[in-house]
């Protein structure tokens, strides 16, 4: 795997992780707390990039997920942030990037494992 599409694989695998513990406050956590929201707005922005990304790099996107989809919300989140619809964006946190990750586990193996020096790598 080429070491570029390898980092940010393992970028994509770190902001799922900060998502997860988002999401694990729950829906009325989120809804209340402006905090959390521009947290999970930057991790959707961030998530974006780096699909946009990979998609200049012509990785090839797992069944399930569409890079200019998350490039689209990334857009959205940036230049439209005075129409963020808050159930909307909870909902791609909580189901759509969840999806993401267990799509993605596969690759996020394969990015570690091909950034490992060979004297890390184990049989």
């Amino acid at each position: 795997m080429d070491r570029r599409i390898a980092k940010e694989l393992l970028h994509i695998e770190a902001w799922l992780d900060r998502v997860d513990d988002i999401v694990s406050r729950g829906k009325d956590a989120y809804l209340r707390d402006e905090l959390l929201q521009e947290a999970g707005d930057s991790l959707m922005m961030k998530l974006g990039e780096a699909a946009n990304r990979l998609s200049r790099m012509e990785a090839r996107s797992p069944a399930g997920i569409d890079w200019a989809l998350a490039t689209a919300n990334r857009n959205f989140i940036i230049h439209q942030y005075d129409a963020i619809n808050r159930s909307v964006t909870w909902l791609t946190l909580s189901v759509d990037l969840g999806e993401w990750k267990q799509a993605l586990l596969p690759s996020f193996r394969a990015a570690q494992s091909s950034l490992q020096t060979p004297s890390e790598q184990t049989d």
